[in-house]
């Protein structure tokens, strides 16, 4: 059986009296992108900052290729990190930056990348994502879809192995939400990464995802492939599910 890339085994996270993860077991398989799903509030986006290091769990691992982070030098830990990238909800641009700024902070962030170096890499990502003409632009002149554009650029410059995508359509109206999904499975088919995506857009996520897991009351209830979940009759799944897709259809039911 393959190693999973990421792995968390029973990891519990509480911020005061409020457990928000009781017990976690999740597998991410590598080159594949999974999408956590479940109620607004529940914790996904405290799972997805376990995976990139910006929480730690309280009890429970968490595993990268088999092994646990808790077992890793700092040296190892940081190598980890490096390899991760992480699209924010709502893009996270900064104002005061133009385009090419925007996508070259990651890279000026990291050490041993000299300016030299930044440039035609940056060059290089604002072409495959076709936004090389808006390069001295700022974000507040920038569409919705197009900020999300320069997000993924801005995520994949690092040429991450890891990409973690935080509600990455919050925001958008339903044509560009299908367009920003289709970008993502557009450049993980182009460029490999592994895919962890915290979303509630049902059923627009199990077009793109190879797996799906679902969290619901500080567990991971489900976890497997579109199909299965969609044949679940996991009382809590389908009500989530066939809630969502209602939600979708709206008014004109």
């Amino acid at each position: 059986m393959t190693t999973p890339l990421i792995e968390f085994k029973g990891v519990h996270k509480a911020f005061g009296t409020n457990q928000v993860l009781k017990g976690v077991d999740l597998t991410i398989l590598r080159g594949q992108i999974t999408t956590i799903i479940g109620k607004s509030g529940i914790g996904k986006s405290v799972l997805l900052k376990h995976i990139i290091g910006l929480l730690d769990p309280d009890r429970g691992r968490i595993l990268f290729n088999g092994r646990a982070l808790d077992e890793m030098a700092p040296a190892e830990h940081k190598a980890i990190k490096s390899k991760c990238s992480y699209m924010f909800q709502g893009t996270a641009l900064f104002d005061s930056m133009n385009v090419y700024e925007n996508i070259a902070l990651p890279l000026k962030e990291k050490r041993g990348f000299r300016s030299a170096a930044i440039r035609p890499k940056v060059l290089d990502k604002m072409a495959q994502l076709d936004i090389a003409e808006i390069a001295s632009a700022y974000p507040s002149q920038l569409s919705g879809g197009m900020k999300k554009r320069v997000a993924m650029a801005r995520a994949l410059v690092t040429e991450p192995e890891i990409i973690l995508f935080d509600e990455p359509t919050t925001g958008l109206d339903p044509i560009r939400k299908k367009a920003a999904h289709q970008m993502i499975s557009d450049y993980q088919t182009r460029f490999g990464f592994t895919g962890v995506m915290v979303s509630h857009e049902i059923p627009d996520v199990f077009f793109i995802s190879q797996r799906i897991a679902m969290l619901d009351e500080g567990l991971i209830i489900f976890q497997g492939s579109c199909q299965e979940i969609q044949a679940s009759s996991h009382p809590a799944i389908r009500a989530f599910i066939n809630g969502e897709a209602k939600m979708e259809k709206g008014c004109l039911e």
